[in-house]
């Protein structure tokens, strides 16, 4: 379920399969599509439903009066990891589903090549896919039982390890993120080829995780360019 205009949009943007659109007021919602987003004016198709029936469906109040079913993409994470370019995020067990929409959310903004996650949560759970406004469908998003075998270099975040250095940040590298409270297990630790750390100010203990993925993803596409 999209929920929302920016979500709806973004899945548009990014080739999704959309089963359905309802809307409150389809004119309203041509108007803010000419207004916010130009290249998809006219390209908002959708139902006419009564208020009374759109807060029935609506999981929460949605200002824009809008909401989508859109077909989710089959992800096969081992050829994501062997076909894709570019960098890959891990996260190793994360326990809040806004989270990882964030993480999704700066992932596509920051052009990674996907978003793999381990552990229980459905990384395409409903609040995760409100916490990244649709941008599931602009990289592939999945789970994985365990990190198979990879060519590519394993980076993980550890605030153990060495200061992260902007310019030695390969590209093509799997970078693990473990959750705020517990970390990256001691089994992914062993299997890195880097530890690396935030610098952060003296008595300030953590970040949150999808600030810490976005500071590193950032690093990484403006580091100096040889």
């Amino acid at each position: 379920m999209l929920e929302g205009f920016h979500a709806l949009k973004h899945a548009l943007r990014f080739g999704a399969a959309i089963e359905t659109v309802v809307a409150i007021d389809p004119a309203a919602l041509d108007a803010l599509a000419a207004t916010l987003a130009p290249d998809l004016a006219g390209r908002l198709p959708c139902h006419r439903v009564p208020a009374d029936l759109f807060a029935a469906l609506a999981p929460s109040p949605i200002e824009t009066g809008v909401i989508a079913l859109a077909r989710r993409p089959a992800i096969e994470p081992g050829a994501v990891l062997h076909e894709a370019g570019g960098p890959v995020v891990l996260l190793e067990g994360p326990t809040h589903h806004g989270n990882v929409g964030a993480v999704v959310r700066v992932a596509a903004a920051a052009e990674t090549a996907a978003v793999l996650t381990t552990g229980p949560l459905d990384p395409w759970h409903p609040v995760a896919l409100r916490g990244s406004a649709g941008l599931h469908f602009a990289l592939p998003v999945g789970r994985l039982e365990t990190l198979p075998e990879t060519e590519r270099p394993l980076i993980t975040l550890d605030p153990a390890g060495e200061p992260l250095d902007p310019t030695s940040l390969p590209k093509q590298a799997i970078y693990a993120f473990g959750s705020e409270r517990r970390g990256l297990s001691p089994a992914l630790l062993d299997r890195a080829d880097q530890r690396l750390a935030l610098p952060m100010r003296e008595g300030v203990s953590s970040l949150n995780l999808a600030t810490t993925v976005a500071a590193v993803l950032y690093a990484l596409r403006l580091r100096p360019r040889a």
